[in-house]
């Protein structure tokens, strides 16, 4: 007998719990200061964090053919393990000796990119197929929304609570309102988010435990040499990578979504600096970014709607639409005022994460679904280190130039001024991969129809 809900399905409700405790952590509201008030410089910061990319990069396709090959259940063990090391890393590392530190961001990195790597196919590969041997994966649009509504609500408890708990005057303050005497100061506060999310891998842990592997995995039994699982998992990938070039709707999908997510996180990853150049209080961060993520409460069920009502085309040039209104709207920085087009960027994002998903997980195979999520994975990320070198040269560009042009100007200020020079380039750049992308795409699916179908 078939199910009705898909939330009776427990791998579904445990699907969830997993993306909630995996992703919403404490200690993003202040995660670049984090890095510094623990003694690092900025250079190592961008070093420890394009070793993360270059983690994920590396790892994305590999670690997606063997959940499709060992089962997607003992990756998943894996990555909530390797969450647990990586947090447990910078929870416990002595401060004062800056070699050590390091050396445990660098391993902090490795393992956060790693298990990053892991789990962005195995997950929903496993949901979707315990929804499909039920027969109702056409119920994964809905869990896709209340999922992603969850997580949502999750990401603004951690984000305000890892942010009052970081600031030391916020928790003297607590203790003296309990009438204790305890006193700390920012060395012992800067952990408290840590440790929260520490307790949140160790409970995802529990949850991929509890979890079930689907019969359509290819899971390898025991007997079998991991040499030959390695040759296999190799065979895998370059075939889900030929499924995907041979599969038109498919390479049509992964480049557009790459387009807009490239451009939209890297926006995401500087915010904080936007919102000090439209003169917001950095007290507000946190509240903002928390305000920011209720917008995931509503935002998948207007993607729910959109994939109903829409065709993939038309979803397409609504988030062409929405990306350059909020990349318009943030090129002219007005104080105070330019937090309304970056309301739209976590909103694309969102819309871009839910339309993917949709997409290739209604026209992939189970067999290789894992691999070619993966392959989704490592393009985005490709596309992500791409514009991150590329801004960097147009910041040491704009500098320079600004320095030279107006050399009465202070060193803050030059950088401000080529901060905000250097968002206008968004515009440019995004119409042009536009350009590039829709006659490709018309040209690939000419004699296709996928393209045009609702739903």
């Amino acid at each position: 007998m078939k199910r009705h809900s898909p939330f009776a399905i427990a791998n579904i409700r445990y699907f969830i719990g997993f993306r909630v405790l995996f992703n919403c952590r404490f200690y993003y509201p202040v995660f670049t200061i984090l890095f510094l008030d623990y003694g690092l410089s900025i250079e190592q910061f961008a070093l420890l964090n394009s070793v993360w990319a270059a983690s994920i990069f590396l790892a994305e396709v590999p670690s997606g053919a063997l959940a499709d090959l060992i089962g997607r259940k003992r990756l998943l063990i894996i990555t909530s393990v390797l969450m647990i090391l990586e947090m447990a890393l910078l929870s416990f590392v002595p401060l004062g000796n800056m070699n050590l530190v390091f050396w445990a961001f660098l391993l902090n990195r490795i393992f956060s990119g790693l298990a990053e790597a892991m789990a962005s196919g195995a997950d929903e590969a496993l949901a979707y197929d315990s929804l499909q041997e039920e027969g109702i994966e056409d119920h994964w649009p809905h869990v896709l929304s209340v999922m992603m509504r969850i997580q949502a609500a999750g990401t603004v408890i951690t984000m305000s609570l890892g942010a009052l708990l970081y600031d030391p005057t916020t928790v003297n303050a607590f203790f003296d309102f309990l009438g204790q005497p305890l006193r700390f100061d920012q060395q012992v506060t800067m952990r408290f988010p840590l440790y929260l999310t520490l307790v949140l891998a160790s409970l995802s842990c529990v949850t991929v435990l509890m979890m079930k592997e689907t019969g359509a995995t290819n899971a390898t039994s025991s007997s079998e040499s991991y040499l030959r699982e390695a040759v296999r998992a190799f065979r895998l990938t370059i075939e889900a990578g030929g499924w995907i070039l041979k599969t038109p709707f498919a390479l049509t999908v992964i480049l557009f979504a790459m387009g807009y997510d490239h451009i939209l996180r890297m926006i995401i990853t500087m915010n904080s600096k936007y919102f000090r150049i439209i003169e917001l209080p950095e007290a507000s961060f946190g509240f903002i970014g928390s305000a920011m993520a209720l917008m995931g409460l509503f935002i998948p069920k207007v993607a729910e709607a959109m994939v109903k009502r829409y065709t993939p085309v038309e979803n397409m040039l609504w988030l062409s639409a929405l990306t350059l209104t909020a990349l318009c709207g943030l090129a002219a920085a007005i104080p105070y005022w330019g937090l309304l087009p970056m309301a739209l960027v976590p909103a694309g994002l969102q819309l871009t994460s839910f339309f993917t998903s949709h997409y290739l997980n209604r026209i992939t195979d189970s067999s290789r679904r894992a691999t070619v999520l993966s392959f989704k994975g490592m393009a985005f990320n490709l596309a992500y280190g791409f514009i991150g070198l590329a801004f960097a040269v147009l910041m040491n560009q704009l500098r320079q130039s600004t320095s030279v042009t107006n050399p009465q100007m202070g060193q803050a200020l030059i950088e401000d001024t080529a901060f905000t020079t250097a968002l206008v380039w968004f515009i440019p750049y995004t119409c042009l991969l536009l350009i590039v992308a829709v006659p490709v795409a018309r040209h690939l699916l000419r004699h296709r129809r996928m393209h045009r179908q609702k739903g």
